[in-house]
């Protein structure tokens, strides 16, 4: 695990608590999921989650990169490209986050549903 959360050591739920702290913010599940099916640069990502701001895009492509679920590769064209993609812990979250988004389209579905009664 990544130095920024070497504090988590005690406790049954640390695990938890640790993998929430990498992945939980609300942006970073969408990075992790778009970059499922491979390389994104950074403005196809923004044009996939169109209403995160470029900064805040910015930070979570950062720590997630710091905690080694992410790989940035700069290209040497002018002007410089990024590509994003998944490092083998990043891709060892597929199952949860296909998961994930089963369980928000059931419960969005749920929802939709209820309102339109």
């Amino acid at each position: 695990m990544a130095k920024r959360h070497s504090n988590y050591t005690r406790g049954t739920g640390c695990p938890v608590e640790a993998a929430l702290e990498i992945i939980g913010a609300k942006w970073k599940g969408g990075v992790i999921y778009h970059l499922l099916d491979g390389e994104l640069r950074f403005m196809e990502l923004q044009r996939r989650m169109p209403t995160v701001t470029q900064r805040i895009l910015s930070k979570a492509l950062r720590e997630l990169e710091a905690d080694g679920v992410i790989l940035r590769t700069v290209y040497p064209t002018v002007p410089p490209q990024v590509g994003y993609r998944l490092t083998p812990d990043g891709e060892a979250l597929r199952e949860p986050v296909l998961g994930l988004r089963a369980w928000g389209a059931r419960r969005t579905a749920a929802a939709c549903a209820m309102a339109a009664e």
